[in-house]
């Protein structure tokens, strides 16, 4: 399939606009690091995020980094692919490993407005969501993991080395290496055998 047949004559215009655009940023910004960003996309906190080599976003991307210990609190690996419309939100630690394929509108946070019953403590439904204190728990997404459309990850968790994550699933928990899981709150259904080379159902 030809880039005419694939994109359009608009979208080749597009992707090659694109393409200029990240080449200048990759050399001002981001020290060659990024393979394409498609544009628009949203950055806040720029300071705060380690990239790796090789990082590819669709449209609508948003990296939220607000630290609160001054340090990098996002960290995103090699070859790492993110689609259209997912946002990462970061206040105190979110990393992400290489060769992950994130598909499009997947929210990631390692952070919540108030508390709600973490470490015993319980916001009143009467405060001012935005006004709440920030909790925060890290989030760690491992080698070669795909988290498939409008999956939601949240605080506290760790993605295992070679997992899915199915579409639509809401992630509260910790997913071990090479599982699939789906649902919400997202449940294993299916681990990767090694002796018998098989995805079997659990």
């Amino acid at each position: 399939m030809t880039l005419l047949e694939r994109y359009g004559l608009s979208g080749i215009v597009r992707l090659a606009m694109d393409v200029l655009i990240t080449r200048i940023d990759a050399m001002l910004y981001w020290k060659n690091k990024i393979r394409i960003i498609r544009r628009p996309v949203y950055i806040r906190g720029k300071k705060y995020i380690a990239l790796g080599n090789n990082f590819t976003s669709g449209v609508g991307m948003r990296l939220d980094a607000f630290s609160i210990h001054g340090k990098v609190c996002l960290e995103i690996g090699d070859n790492v692919e993110v689609n259209d419309y997912v946002h990462i939100g970061a206040t105190n630690s979110v990393k992400i490993g290489n060769n992950v394929l994130i598909a499009s509108k997947v929210f990631i946070s390692d952070h919540s407005h108030g508390f709600y019953g973490l470490n015993d403590r319980h916001d009143s439904p009467l405060t001012i969501p935005k006004d709440r204190e920030l909790s925060f728990s890290s989030v760690t997404i491992e080698d070669n993991v795909w988290i498939g459309e409008f999956v939601s990850v949240l605080p506290g968790v760790t993605i295992g080395s070679g997992s899915i994550i199915g579409t639509m699933s809401v992630v509260t928990k910790s997913i071990p290496a090479n599982s699939i899981a789906v649902g919400s709150p997202a449940k294993v259904v299916k681990c990767y055998n090694f002796e018998t080379a098989k995805w079997e159902s659990v």
